[in-house]
């Protein structure tokens, strides 16, 4: 690993990257089309918002009387729990307990009558759904924590329930389902030694993205300003800003993976997995069945 630099010399090297690259993640191979999807189109929406049709389509559909349901944060996490709380109350569905995955998702569910309980590591889940910030075309690899993230909050807790639920279900507008990923990815990083970290990611995707720490108040800068953002386990929060198309998303969170400091980061690969995307022109269910993606 590269020993700490300085802050001064980390934020000039930021802002002044060679377009060289040590991982030559721009000159990958595009990936083939997997053939494990499918498509329904549902009709076309009248007066009720798309998002909102998706919420309601995804727990009319999925959850069932007594399940233990991971609820998900976002505005379309919201609505879903708004109307799960609306099917228990007039008895369309019963016994059933959420596990929600953000302060905000706990209040909401709060507010809607649905009984909870906290996340633990033996924690059974039948099903869960989420926002996404983005979701790989073909692959239905997401990425989530791109919002604010208050300290309280923990992208830690929130891939610990996606990925402890038996199926798992994003709800998207149409606008997020992308052929090719451009915007950041967040990793969550030890606090201690973090510049170095950081150096170490920012090297590694020298020419395609830049390393800012993101800050709890203020303006954003490469080093996280005055106030950097500490989570609740208390660890630093990278925004790893790619400025050239993200080619394999998987393969990003691999080399991720490898970065001594690294403590977890915001892309999610998740089988089986379903994508209700919301248009003007109905809903588009994805469902990923299988893991035969080729790379």
């Amino acid at each position: 690993m590269a020993p700490v630099a300085s802050s001064s010399s980390f934020s000039t090297k930021l802002l002044l990257h060679s377009p060289t690259t040590l991982l030559d993640f721009s000159s990958r191979r595009r990936r083939k089309r997997p053939n494990f999807l499918k498509m329904v189109t549902r009709s076309c929406l009248d007066d009720t918002s798309a998002l909102l049709r998706a919420a309601q389509y995804t727990v009319d559909t999925y959850v069932k009387s007594g399940m233990v349901v991971g609820l998900g944060s976002g505005h379309a996490s919201g609505m879903a729990i708004q109307h799960l709380g609306r099917q228990l109350h007039t008895g369309s569905l019963k016994n059933i307990v959420g596990i929600p995955m953000s302060v905000a998702s706990a209040s909401e569910a709060a507010k809607a009558g649905i009984p909870l309980d906290t996340f633990q590591d033996s924690s059974q889940i039948d099903f869960a759904f989420d926002d996404a910030d983005v979701i790989e075309e073909g692959t239905l690899v997401a990425i989530i924590g791109r919002r604010k993230v208050q300290h309280e909050e923990s992208i830690i807790q929130e891939k610990s329930i996606l990925k402890a639920a038996n199926k798992l279900v994003f709800i998207i507008e149409e606008n997020q389902y992308q052929d090719s990923l451009e915007g950041s990815i967040p990793v969550l990083i030890q606090s201690l030694n973090w510049l170095a970290t950081a150096e170490e990611i920012d090297d590694m995707f020298l020419g395609d993205a830049e390393v800012w720490r993101r800050p709890s108040i203020g303006l954003a800068d490469p080093l996280g300003g005055d106030y950097p953002l500490v989570t609740r386990e208390g660890h630093n929060l990278l925004d790893v800003i790619f400025t050239s198309p993200i080619e394999n998303l998987a393969e990003v969170a691999k080399s991720l993976d490898k970065v001594d400091g690294v403590v977890d980061h915001g892309v999610i690969s998740k089988i089986p997995c379903t994508v209700v995307i919301a248009s003007q022109n109905g809903l588009n269910v994805l469902d990923k069945l299988t893991a035969d993606i080729v790379g």
